[in-house]
């Protein structure tokens, strides 16, 4: 599986995120999600295709 370049990423959190510190940031890109740490922003993040990413936002809703 190629990993997409995430040096260009724009990341964002949740409209819905408080500031207590605990949140995730995203980035969307070409053909996929990334997710990481807002605390540790030069850390690892996890890659998701968005068919992966549409199936996991789809099952938190139930």
């Amino acid at each position: 599986m190629h990993t997409p370049d995430l040096s260009t990423a724009k990341w964002f959190k949740s409209s819905r995120s408080t500031n207590n510190g605990d949140c995730v940031e995203c980035a969307v890109l070409p053909g996929h999600v990334a997710v990481r740490d807002s605390k540790d922003p030069s850390g690892p993040a996890l890659v998701f295709t968005t068919a992966q990413w549409a199936t996991f936002v789809v099952s938190r809703r139930r």
